[in-house]
């Protein structure tokens, strides 16, 4: 099983639902910072080895390592200042997002 390949998968259909949404901001696998890539691989990782996790799961894996990162809640992505609107529980999400979640989880286990 390639990592590499299931994350690059993820990280496109993570930019094609954002761009669905209104959100062009996100680069192709290939423009993407090296720290937005690993983001992507470390989630594949936490997804093949917790496959049973709640649908809350993955996102809270993702902000544990966002917030040990540096990172902290703003009302805008920036990766300069460290700065994202999604670093809230799950719950709090809107619902595209929590369904970014889930879609990311059920890709991860469609190709592994």
């Amino acid at each position: 099983m390639d990592i590499e390949k299931i994350a690059r998968v993820c990280h496109e259909a993570n930019r094609g639902w954002c761009a669905a949404h209104g959100d062009h901001s996100q680069a192709t696998w290939e423009e993407a910072p090296q720290w937005q890539r690993d983001s992507s691989i470390d989630s594949v990782k936490f997804a093949l080895a917790n496959p049973n996790v709640p649908d809350s799961g993955q996102h809270d894996s993702w902000m544990k390592l966002k917030l040990s990162e540096g990172w902290r809640y703003g009302k805008t992505k920036d990766a300069l200042a460290k700065t994202h609107p999604s670093l809230v529980p799950f719950e709090q999400l809107p619902a595209p997002e929590q369904a970014k979640d889930r879609l990311f989880m059920a890709i991860v286990k469609a190709l592994a």
